[in-house]
């Protein structure tokens, strides 16, 4: 049976395992990925993301801004829309563009960007295992670049990343449908893309909270590629196959209502415990509705300023850290008026 959530102890684990992200700066390793030619550094120093004064390029000159993205869902589009609000504040002209998830278009669309020489890049990836090229080729041309929401496996000194920490969002997520649950029952992870270090990090950050639930189980784990559609796939054959899911663990909120969308479909959403990542204005909608239980917030637009505050501090020729953590914030129906716009 569905029913509340203390939040009290739920936040307080977030903000432990937040802790490392304080004012205080930290330091993680980074190796290459392999087959990669791209420069790494063993220090990569991390601070906390402080939404502050507009940064502006320090000599007044108007610079642009070239920002490619795998595709242009309603998360990434509040990505793109908090890049815009900020360059506009900042007097940057920026031209975005999409990779339809295509690796290799999107090394075409740096490659672009380079030629026509842009004054800064900013990237989200499609394969975190694959931005190599990209750094090298940006690095080679001496232009400022910054990755955004999704970090690649090899990222080196020089190149900040501005975003999320996804094993966070993973645990703080599972923590919360396991307290509904009461601890008990058989779950089912629906994977974004296995290429992104989001989709493995928040799926192994549901795989260890539920290593302390000796009553549940894993039953079910497959990969929907970030999609509504595929969630709505999936988990009908889950509901055809008979499996027995008591909960289903998206790893960002288009998968979950998918995932709802066929429960409702079957008649067993008021049996299964639904939850996502992102806190999307669907799935707050759908919070509101009753129909899905946890999410957890990921900055977007905090993410996209962040990006471009970067830039203009690279091109300003200022140092910035190799790691700019925006905060994951746990949403229920408690809390989720907070979120609303």
């Amino acid at each position: 049976m569905k029913q509340g959530i203390k939040l009290v102890g739920l936040l307080a684990a977030g903000a432990l395992a937040l802790s490392a992200c304080g004012t205080t700066a930290s330091t993680t390793s980074s190796a290459p990925a392999e087959g990669s030619d791209a420069p790494t550094s063993q220090a990569i120093e991390t601070v906390a993301f402080e939404p502050g004064e507009v940064v502006k390029p320090a000599d007044g000159e108007v610079i642009k801004i070239g920002v490619t993205f795998p595709i242009l869902d309603q998360f990434l589009q509040t990505v793109a829309d908090g890049i815009e609000a900020r360059a506009a504040e900042a007097g940057v002209e920026v031209t975005i563009v999409a990779a339809q998830e295509k690796a290799d278009v999107q090394l075409g669309q740096v490659e672009n960007f380079i030629s026509q020489g842009l004054d800064g890049i900013i990237i989200i990836p499609v394969d975190t295992d694959a931005a190599g090229p990209m750094t090298e080729k940006a690095m080679d041309a001496e232009i400022p670049l910054v990755y955004v929401n999704r970090r690649p496996s090899d990222l080196p000194v020089g190149v900040p990343y501005v975003g999320s920490n996804s094993l966070v969002a993973g645990q703080l997520q599972m923590e919360a449908l396991a307290e509904l649950a009461d601890g008990k029952g058989k779950v089912g992870i629906l994977i974004g893309d296995p290429a992104n270090e989001a989709a493995r990090d928040r799926t192994e950050g549901c795989k260890q909270v539920l290593e302390d639930y000796p009553e549940m189980e894993l039953l079910r784990e497959q990969a929907g590629n970030w999609y509504r559609e595929e969630g709505l796939a999936i988990t009908e054959n889950w509901i055809q196959s008979g499996d027995e899911i008591d909960i289903i663990c998206a790893n960002n909120d288009e998968m979950a209502l998918g995932a709802i969308q066929a429960l409702k479909n079957a008649g067993k959403l008021d049996d299964v415990i639904v939850g996502g990542v992102d806190a999307t204005a669907d799935a707050l909608a759908a919070m509101k509705a009753g129909e899905l239980e946890v999410t957890v917030f990921q900055d977007a637009a905090g993410q996209g300023a962040g990006g471009v505050d970067s830039i203009i501090n690279l091109y300003n020729g200022e140092e910035v850290a190799g790691v700019i953590d925006v905060p994951y914030q746990l949403v229920t129906p408690d809390n989720m008026a907070d979120f609303e716009k």
